[in-house]
């Protein structure tokens, strides 16, 4: 049997290919939409794809599934589990088999079975996976999708709170502790292949270890140690990362089926001449550069999101109905289209030459980096008008007192934040998040931005005061 691991940090997500090597077939579990990587690892290995398996309709990339099944023509297996509203629509057009409970299917000698572990979605399903082919007649692991993680479970809530589904969180997390005490009666040997690591908004707390077992994660994984099911509920709904904006688009993207890739391209590059203009006709342009070189100088208008915060940030802070326009270096290019392709940005009207920008001539804009000692007299008087954009477990574990929230993927829909006549001061955990909040700002008309830099951490660093929900201001120091 071949098992090979596929992880893209941007979105920490993981993807599998099984293979039986006995007869050359291969599954690919939970694939990404940048499906070269699997069809150039099924090339190496001698395998031909003849499986794509779905543990469910997913809320945070694109989904591979199709366009793998349209190019290799191989079989989907996914989830005919939950209710009605929740079924894969498009896979009547390629040969596939719906899943329920207790079902099978193969890689040549390497088994699948189905179970049903409801609550992260209610169509939710895992695979264990049994290499017959080697002899064993019992499972050697599990496929646990989104449901069980390295030192963390999946959140019930994104329904209710990304996908808009009324009532949904509550149920899904008694859904979910049901399906976490299944889970504890599987043999505490079993390998335990999550389709995330640490950094995804599916869970709170994921470990970044790409596999455990079940048995140690019976012993150190938080939400599997609770025996109360009211308790477990509300822990689990508590203090959850806020979703970003693009996961309800994915769920439905994903259940109707994603549109074809096919062998498309980079967008084309534009001329320089055209970006003054591009943004005059209101257009969003995303410049890549990283955020110190950002905030030294940018073209007036311009927002910034460098390509390691693409995929976190992208989905909530672009338009998906509108063509956005790009500044990116030759060398970014590539990885940063990859990365907006997986989470369903596919109307990029084109792109500027970082370099040709720069050499321009063009009238820049900056965003001033100031320190914490520098801001604190104007931040403590109200001169200034401090914005905290972190999420709101952040803000709660501590925040600066005269700081208002205004969390960063929610702010392209408050543009009437920001006027001319007040000076802004954009804050978040170390200073990163915050330029991207300045370039909105800045964007958006404010002409007085600043950013503290080091952000909260230098602020109390320096001693200065912070606020809790559970305590009164107190010094840092």
């Amino acid at each position: 049997m071949l098992l090979k691991y596929f992880y893209d940090p941007r979105l920490a997500h993981a993807s599998y290919m099984v293979g039986c090597q006995k007869t050359g077939e291969a599954i690919i579990v939970d694939p990404g939409r940048d499906i070269q990587q699997y069809l150039d690892a099924a090339h190496k290995e001698g395998m031909k794809i003849v499986g794509i398996a779905e543990t469910h309709i997913h809320a945070d990339y694109v989904s591979g599934a199709r366009e793998l099944a349209d190019r290799t023509g191989a079989t989907l297996y996914v989830s005919d589990e939950g209710p009605a509203e929740w079924k894969y629509e498009y896979a009547s057009q390629y040969p596939h088999q719906l899943l329920k409970e207790g079902d099978t299917f193969r890689a040549g000698k390497v088994e699948f079975k189905v179970l049903h572990t409801p609550g992260h979605t209610p169509e939710s399903i895992s695979f264990m996976l049994t290499d017959k082919g080697g002899g064993a007649d019992k499972p050697m692991g599990i496929f646990t999708g989104d449901f069980v993680f390295v030192g963390s479970i999946g959140r019930p809530d994104l329904l209710e709170e990304a996908a808009g589904i009324a009532n949904t969180a509550e149920p899904g997390a008694h859904d979910l502790y049901h399906s976490a005490e299944r889970f504890k009666q599987l043999p505490d040997y079993l390998q335990v292949w999550p389709a995330h690591g640490a950094g995804s908004a599916c869970g709170k707390g994921l470990g970044s270890i790409p596999s455990s077992t079940v048995g140690y994660e019976k012993m150190y994984n938080p939400s599997l140690q609770f025996t109360d099911e009211q308790a477990f509920v509300d822990y689990i709904l508590a203090e959850q990362p806020e979703p970003p904006k693009y996961f309800a688009l994915m769920k439905r993207v994903n259940k109707e089926g994603p549109d074809l890739l096919g062998d498309a391209g980079l967008p084309p590059q534009l001329d320089t001449d055209q970006l003054l203009q591009t943004i005059q006709q209101a257009a969003m342009v995303v410049d890549t550069a990283v955020t110190r070189k950002f905030a030294n100088a940018h073209v007036p208008g311009t927002i910034n999101i460098q390509p390691k915060y693409m995929a976190m940030w992208g989905g909530s802070l672009i338009d998906y109905d509108q063509p956005v326009f790009l500044i990116a270096s030759q060398h970014d290019l590539p990885e940063v289209v990859r990365i907006m392709r997986k989470i369903g940005i596919d109307k990029i009207g084109g792109y500027f030459d970082a370099e040709d920008v720069a050499e321009a001539g063009l009238n820049t804009a900056s965003i001033v980096q100031a320190t914490p000692a520098e801001l604190a007299d104007k931040i403590q008087s109200g001169e200034v008008e401090l914005y905290d954009v972190r999420g709101m477990a952040e803000w709660h574990e501590s925040h600066i007192p005269q700081a208002k929230h205004h969390f960063l993927g929610t702010l392209p829909q408050h543009r009437d934040l920001f006027n001319a006549d007040k000076t802004f001061v954009m804050q978040c955990r170390t200073g990163g998040r915050s330029v991207i909040a300045a370039s909105i700002a800045q964007a958006a008309g404010a002409t007085k931005v600043l950013n503290l830099d080091g952000g909260i951490v230098a602020w109390a660093k320096d001693g200065l005061p912070v606020i809790s929900e559970q305590t009164e201001p107190v010094s840092a120091g």
